[in-house]
């Protein structure tokens, strides 16, 4: 059991390192950069995403209350959507793709404390990284900290409540949030530029095809990822999950019984 944790751990580690390493850093990033957006759109986004990360900061306290053995559980799901979202992948036109990360903590927490995490991670690298920017923070933490960790838990939970196995809810949970997250960019991005001819439109399926070739694998591998996070947990942190509403000590056997077949 131990050593086959132990590869799990360095299956990871080697994903995270080869793509770190293979791919190169001056590709330009997903998130909105800086000054991009004009500033009826970006102060309409920031707008938007107000009411979120105030729910989202009622949402953390509330937990780290009830439960303050989380906190390093908390840290954990922050850490992990910083280290996958700065992980840049080139697409088409020399613009780049790159895993979100959210799926993790949107199970474990929820959305609206993933929305905080989503929007610290965001901050921090635009401010250490050139990955983003403030003007457009708003914009891009309401898609990959708002819509992301929304659909990620919504398509959780429902498959749940279908009889889905754990494993599978999981991986299809973390797979279409990040999916919808850069459908959500591309909405943004349509609207913010619509096309000269077919308007709106014609520019959302623009930009959704521009990441179309390497987001939708990147998806894949970023569900089967989420997955091996879990098993990882299951090892060292089974208390800490059987305290969150999304688990209970059979949901723990049955991801272990699906990763296993």
């Amino acid at each position: 059991m131990i050593l086959r944790n132990i590869k799990k751990i360095g299956l990871m580690i080697a994903y995270v390192m080869v793509v770190y390493f293979v791919f190169p850093d001056d590709a330009y990033a997903m998130h909105i950069m800086e000054g991009f957006l004009p500033f009826n759109w970006a102060a309409f986004w920031w707008i938007v995403m107000i009411p979120f990360v105030a729910a989202g900061v009622f949402s953390i306290k509330k937990t780290v209350a009830q439960h303050p053995n989380l906190k390093m559980l908390l840290g954990m799901a922050g850490a992990f959507a910083f280290v996958l979202s700065a992980l840049k992948i080139p697409s088409v036109t020399g613009s780049c793709s790159h895993p979100t990360g959210v799926g993790l903590g949107a199970i474990l927490f929820g959305p609206a404390a993933m929305t905080v995490l989503g929007m610290i991670v965001l901050i921090f690298q635009a401010l250490l990284l050139a990955h983003g920017g403030i003007t457009t923070l708003g914009a891009n933490t309401f898609s990959m900290g708002i819509v992301g960790p929304f659909v990620s838990y919504g398509i959780y939970r429902g498959l749940k409540r279908m009889g889905a196995p754990q494993w599978f809810s999981i991986f299809m949970a973390a797979t279409l949030g990040d999916l919808m997250t850069y459908v959500t960019t591309s909405i943004q991005l349509g609207l913010a530029f619509p096309a000269a001819s077919g308007g709106v439109t014609a520019a959302i399926l623009k930009f959704m095809s521009i990441f179309a070739f390497t987001q939708i694998p990147l998806a894949i591998s970023e569900g089967l990822l989420t997955v091996m996070v879990f098993n990882i947990l299951m090892a060292y942190s089974q208390k800490e999950l059987q305290v969150l509403r999304a688990f209970t000590g059979n949901a723990i056997s049955s991801i272990k019984r699906g990763v296993k077949a």
